[in-house]
């Protein structure tokens, strides 16, 4: 029997020594002694889904997702159907070879069923979960493919659209230096579609000596206070259909940031000035023989007579494989970066006038080849 007891109390002994941890200092006098002090409030926290629902909300999902059916980059037609399965295009021209990119540095073998782009190709899992934190999967400096040996940094966020948009070739002072000549071997020579990242950056084309100094590299406005996501994807303008994840630019952003009324993105004539220096360099380099023109003849049916006519469209300029002095081929490599850069000056106004002008100077001084 006393055994029993000695268990009884040694039971309420634990018991109490339990209540006791969970009291304040006043702790158990006895098995009905006072309670102790209340303990200190914690700082609430921050709700765990308050950031994930600033963009994973529904509403904020689908505005994100009609704004980016918007973009060329939703549909693919500019790039997947003829580059999206081939390895050595795929890391920027399909979803899934840019994901073997990001992920390893480069891309394993052809792609059996490429697709355009999509959410997950640029968003991977998030670092930090904090506002700022969009999961990119590349945002860090690039050394570019034009030169493994310099780096080109668009700030930021905006790197991530520098792994595609940069030239695939270098000029050929820097591929073939102290040549007098240079082979354009192919019709698709150049530095390939879409350079904007050199431009933007102020790098990787042919800087040809002339009368305009060329700009220190890294200076320029668009680099360091727009840049590519600070044009292309500032607050979505519901009445214009610009930024956001349509990456169209806003001109809203663009006269804020000058603080102008421009109802277009020529803001003091750049585009035009470039426009037209384009045009010069273009017909410099047909003279040259360097470039030509070319219509195309169909037949095709008169609705109204009912005959069958031959009618010829109109013609495209294209390059003519061949070997040239290098500073004419170096002046092709200005002329279709540029023009194919698409934004007649406006990502880098001094750089691209500079490169124009002094490019202009360089091929009028070239004289006409013999027939």
């Amino acid at each position: 029997m006393k055994r029993k007891q000695f268990k009884t109390w040694l039971l309420l002994l634990s018991v109490a020594a339990i209540f006791a941890a969970c009291e304040g200092p006043a702790g158990i006098a006895g098995l009905n002694g006072e309670n102790g002090a209340n303990g200190t409030d914690g700082v609430d926290g921050t709700d765990g889904n308050a950031t994930c629902l600033a963009c994973h909300s529904g509403e904020t999902k689908a505005n994100i997702d009609a704004q980016f059916s918007m973009s060329v980059h939703s549909s693919g037609i500019n790039a997947v159907d003829y580059a999206g399965g081939r390895a050595s295009c795929a890391a920027c021209h399909s979803h899934q070879g840019f994901v073997q990119f990001a992920n390893t540095g480069e891309v394993l073998g052809n792609i059996t069923n490429p697709t355009a782009w999509e959410c997950a190709t640029c968003h991977g899992l998030h670092e930090t979960m904090e506002a700022t934190d969009y999961a990119l999967r590349l945002k860090e400096p690039i050394n570019p493919i034009f030169d493994k040996t310099v780096t080109m940094d668009l700030k930021g966020n905006s790197n991530l659209c520098a792994n595609c948009h940069q030239s695939r070739r270098g000029e050929p002072a820097l591929t073939n230096p102290g040549e007098d000549t240079f082979n354009i071997s192919s019709s698709h020579w150049g530095p390939h579609h879409g350079a904007q990242a050199n431009v933007v950056a102020g790098i990787g084309f042919a800087e040809i000596a002339g009368s305009v100094e060329y700009p220190t590299a890294g200076e320029a406005k668009h680099l360091n206070q727009a840049s590519c996501t600070g044009c292309h994807m500032a607050e979505f303008d519901t009445e214009e259909g610009e930024g956001g994840h349509s990456w169209k630019p806003s001109l809203l952003a663009c006269n804020t940031c000058h603080d102008a009324s421009n109802t277009d993105f020529n803001y003091g004539g750049v585009r035009t000035d470039v426009g037209a220096k384009l045009e010069v360099l273009r017909d410099e380099l047909v003279r040259l023989g360097v470039v030509g023109y070319a219509e195309e003849e169909i037949y095709e049916l008169n609705e109204e007579t009912g005959i069958i006519e031959l009618v010829t469209l109109p013609g495209e300029y294209h390059v003519n494989p061949g070997v040239y002095p290098t500073v004419q081929a170096r002046a092709f490599f200005n002329y279709v970066g540029l023009d194919e850069d698409r934004s007649l000056g406006a990502h880098n106004p001094k750089y691209v006038k500079a490169l124009l002008q002094n490019t202009i100077e360089a091929v009028e001084a070239e004289p006409t080849p013999a027939p």
